[in-house]
């Protein structure tokens, strides 16, 4: 009886081991692919800008009861510093620029006491907040804060009144990270610098209220430091 227990065990140890020899070997492990970071958009940047503007310019005379309406453009171009910081999908950033502007406009009507009224601007400043949302590389954010910009006027001959204004803007735009340093942009900002006074020995009559607002489109492009 201990014989042929022993020959059933063997047999069956045999069996076990020619079938364990006919599976297959297991393959190599599948090769190690990492994960693809999401772009960090936190960060210091350095860029320039350009585009261009237009708006409308309103002349307001009330001793001489006369007012000029008229449009203003032309074109900008500058550099801009700003600072963001990330968390999950939302940047939160402050960015200022300074422009180079060309913008003027004029009119030759009765409206503005039968002379040439002319409105025009050298330079536009910005400081202001964003909030955005970032889809990996592409971040859709809007804009708002302060304002700078020099009011010049003149009616006829008269020589040029000179105001540096202070207003606010607002607006929208689109960033893209075209690198892990580089990115580009386009925007749009309104700009409202208010109400400027000009003088008799400017504009005629007596002081007159010259408004300007602008409609900037414009791109950029931005080299980011990071703190990545």
């Amino acid at each position: 009886m201990k014989r042929i227990m022993f020959a059933a065990a063997f047999a069956l140890a045999a069996g076990g081991s020619a079938s364990a020899a006919d599976l297959p070997m297991p393959g190599p492990p599948p090769p190690y692919i990492p994960a693809v970071p999401f772009y960090n958009w936190t960060g210091f940047y350095i860029g320039i800008n350009g585009g261009g503007a237009f708006g409308n310019s309103n002349w307001t005379d009330p001793a001489l009861a006369a007012t000029g309406n008229f449009s203003v453009k032309g074109f900008l171009i500058g550099g801009t510093l700003g600072a963001n910081y990330q968390t999950g999908s939302w940047v939160f950033g402050v960015e200022g620029d300074g422009d180079w502007a060309n913008l003027d406009g004029t009119t030759f009507n009765t409206s503005c006491a039968g002379v040439g009224c002319e409105t025009s601007s050298d330079f536009l400043a910005t400081i202001r907040g964003r909030v955005g949302y970032a889809w990996d590389r592409l971040l859709v954010y809007g804009t708002a804060g302060g304002a700078f910009a020099d009011v010049q006027a003149a009616a006829g001959g008269l020589p040029f009144m000179s105001s540096t204004q202070a207003g606010w803007t607002a607006g929208a735009g689109l960033e893209y990270a075209i690198t892990p340093r580089w990115s580009a942009k386009v925007e749009y900002l309104f700009v409202d610098l208010g109400n400027a006074s000009c003088g008799a020995g400017n504009c005629g009559g007596t002081t007159t209220t010259v408004s300007l607002n602008e409609n900037v489109v414009r791109g950029g492009l931005n080299y980011r430091f990071g703190w990545w």
